[in-house]
């Protein structure tokens, strides 16, 4: 049944064709968070290779690669038209062309992969192992080029649960991603006799091997038993999510009563011992003003604070810096119980068109954020060394998803924060990636994680990305946890980054088009 299914599927031309490769593309998204459906993912990457054994031109596999990728792009991403509904009388006409030109535009990097491993290969074994190879690749080069947008990675599946993500400490995901494509392509080669059947038990076997070392992994690193490993001058976590609709966050006239929210979910719990030391932490923006142009405010954030307690919030910042130019940067700003600004860090990976308008002289859209003055970059980077806290690299909303860029190398920090605003995407799909990114870094970097997102999901993760404590998205709350850096470890993928990655690559490449060469010569023998 297996092989008249895919004989069928090799004989469709036209919009038969191409919209099985489009609904194959969109139906893989169930594989990602916040579903983790894994058995589509095999299902839908079958249907495409099965389907590409009847392309017979260049422009047929270029065409495959491009309707899958669009499917796919276009549906892993719809989330992002609710961040054109917050002001739906301005923005609301750009989300189907926001969309289309989005899930289009990067689905060129799967038309290449598809179309190369097309190209490349004889024979569904070698296609199905140079896919998954390009696929990854492809995934690399989409979070490089044009600032890089490396969000829903094959890899991010495994954010189902710690074990099987293990693997990203040694390879990174992009190497995780090669891993996880064998598994979503192998199986398609059941229909190449005994050799395929062989083939497609190896793919099924990879989900196996991966749950079981990771198991293993965290079994010699001994059970998540936080309070036992807990050293008594370490600080409290005291995580603030204040879930303040988006379109109502800039209103003035709620400016008041969202700052005295934020002030009220702040204070200290009666229960909590008044001597330990405790680490405030706001959202992105959750000051929604200049914090070091308003000295009244500030004395308000400290009052909250005990003597060794710091406040870190996100907020824009507009100086000290030298310039007679205006201009604004995505901030996070700490304080000390004096009300003292005692560091800062400037959002250096901003958001395209939403952060700011790329080649704005000559493009005159307004960007999504608010304010009319495009964001500023900042320099990179940067480890916060402040009072007497363990150290920590913070990382403003999106620059958490981009592998091996979250840390400055030169002094590395005990700890990693992501403070975040996910308010723009709703209750939707989009939280619950874009948590699945941040939680890869803790593992690759092997740091603890502390997530604050302004409407959720607000989560702790030890360095092997095993939850600490959680808060729900659309929820109100405050996220209570000691911080533990007891776990804290140099990773393979530190040391040695997407090294590794290459040379995964490089040896599937060369393995894959030996073997195609050897099939073609020994069909043309036959």
């Amino acid at each position: 049944m297996i092989d008249r299914l895919a004989s069928y599927l090799a004989g469709l031309s036209g919009w038969r064709r191409r919209f099985l490769w489009l609904v194959s593309g969109a139906v893989a998204v169930l594989a990602l968070p916040p579903f983790f459906f894994l058995p589509v993912l095999p299902v839908a990457f079958a249907l495409l290779l099965w389907s590409l054994e009847g392309v017979k031109c260049n422009k047929g596999a270029l065409s495959a690669g491009w309707w899958f990728g669009t499917g796919h792009f276009a549906a892993g991403f719809y989330w992002i038209s609710h961040a054109f509904l917050v002001q739906p009388e301005v923005y609301g006409w750009m989300i189907p062309f926001a969309l289309l030109g989005l899930g289009g535009g990067l689905a060129i990097f799967p038309m290449v992969a598809v179309w190369a491993s097309w190209r490349l290969t004889h024979g569904i074994i070698g296609r199905a192992v140079m896919l998954a190879t390009l696929w990854a690749v492809a995934e690399f080069l989409r979070g490089h080029i044009l600032t890089g947008f490396p969000w829903n990675l094959l890899a991010h599946v495994w954010a189902i649960d710690p074990a099987p993500m293990q693997f990203a400490s040694v390879v990174g995901v992009y190497g995780l991603s090669v891993v996880t494509g064998l598994f979503a392509m192998l199986p398609a080669t059941v229909i190449a006799g005994r050799a395929g059947r062989m083939t497609a038990i190896a793919g099924i076997l990879i989900a196996v091997l991966l749950w079981g070392g990771g198991a293993i992994r965290l079994a010699m690193v001994g059970p998540l038993d936080a309070e036992a490993t807990l050293a008594d001058d370490l600080p409290i976590v005291q995580v603030v999510q204040p879930n303040i609709p988006q379109r109502e966050k800039w209103l003035p006239e709620f400016q008041d009563q969202h700052f005295a929210k934020l002030l009220r979910l702040s204070r200290r719990p009666g229960d909590m011992d008044p001597a330990r030391k405790r680490i405030v932490i706001w959202p992105e923006t959750a000051a929604t003003f200049f914090v070091e142009a308003q000295p009244v405010r500030r004395l308000q954030m400290a009052s909250i604070l005990g003597p060794d307690d710091i406040l870190i919030t996100g907020a824009p910042r507009t100086y000290p810096r030298d310039t007679d130019e205006f201009k604004v940067w995505n901030a996070v700003q700490v304080l000390d119980a004096s009300g003292k600004i005692i560091a800062s860090f400037d959002k250096f990976h901003l958001v395209p068109f939403g952060e700011y308008v790329p080649f704005r002289d000559w493009i005159s859209l307004p960007k999504l954020t608010a304010g009319r003055t495009d964001f500023s970059f900042g320099d990179g980077p940067k480890t916060l060394d402040v009072g007497n806290i363990p150290s920590f690299s913070p990382l403003i909303c999106y620059e958490v998803i981009f592998p091996g860029a979250v840390i400055d190398d030169a002094h590395q920090p005990d700890w990693l924060l992501n403070i975040t605003n996910d308010g723009w995407f709703g209750k939707s799909a989009g939280p619950y990636q874009h948590l699945a990114a941040a939680r890869f870094r803790s593992i690759e970097e092997g740091r603890p994680m502390v997530r604050a997102a302004y409407t959720g999901v607000s989560a702790m993760y030890d360095p092997y990305g095993r939850v600490l404590a959680t808060l729900p998205l659309s929820g109100e709350g405050v996220l209570i946890h000691p911080l533990s850096e007891v776990y804290n470890h140099t990773t393979v993928y530190y040391l040695w980054r997407d090294i590794l990655f290459y040379g995964i690559v490089a040896f599937l490449a060369v393995l894959v088009l030996g073997y195609s060469r050897f099939f073609k010569s020994l069909k043309a023998a036959v």
